[in-house]
C-alpha cells in the first residue's frame, strides 16, 4: 500500500503484501476435508442397460464412453417424447378424419335430399304444365264452340 509522508509517495512493496498473505494463510486451518473414497460407480449414475464396459478399457476411456452414451440416451428419450407428440397428433388427425367422414355423409344425404326435392319440383312443374295445357285446350275448345254457336243463324 502506498503511504504519503511529507508529500512523498512510497512505492508499492510487493514483498510486504506476500508476507501478509502468507501469515494469514498459516494462521487459519484448512477448511477442505477429504472425502472417504467411494467407488466411481457409486457416485456416477448408471449407464443404460444396453451397454456394458469391457475389461481392457482405461478409466478415461470408460468415462468418455459413459458420457457419450448418456448424451445419446438423453437424445433418444427426447426423440421418444417427440414420438408421443406425433402419436397425439395422429389421434387428433383420426378424430378429424372421423368428423370429416361424418360431415361427408351429411353432405351426401343433403345432396340426395336436394335431388329428391328437385325431382319433385320437376314432376310438379311438368304436371302443372300438363294441367295448364289441358285447361288451355279446354278453353280453346269451349271458345271455338261458343264462336261456332254465335256464327250459326238463330233458330
Amino acid at each position: 500500500m502506498r503511504t504519503q509522508q511529507n508529500g512523498v509517495v512510497k512505492p508499492f512493496d510487493a514483498s510486504r503484501l506476500e508476507g501478509e498473505v502468507r501469515d494469514a494463510v498459516q494462521q487459519s486451518q484448512p477448511r477442505v476435508q477429504a472425502l472417504d473414497f467411494l467407488p466411481r460407480t457409486a457416485l456416477a449414475p448408471r449407464v443404460p442397460d444396453y451397454v456394458s464396459h469391457r475389461d481392457d478399457v482405461t478409466e478415461i476411456g470408460k468415462l468418455s464412453a459413459e458420457a457419450i452414451v448418456k448424451e445419446y440416451e438423453e437424445t433418444a428419450k427426447e426423440i421418444e417424447t417427440m414420438g408421443d407428440v406425433v402419436r397425439e397428433m395422429v389421434q387428433r388427425t383420426e378424430q378429424l378424419t372421423a368428423s370429416a367422414s361424418a360431415m361427408l355423409a351429411d353432405i351426401k344425404a343433403t345432396a340426395a335430399r336436394y335431388r329428391k326435392e328437385g325431382k319433385r319440383m320437376f314432376t310438379e312443374i311438368e304436371s302443372c304444365s300438363s294441367a295448364t295445357d289441358e285447361v288451355r285446350r279446354l278453353c280453346e275448345s269451349f271458345r271455338d264452340k261458343l264462336a261456332a254457336r254465335e256464327a250459326e243463324p238463330p233458330k
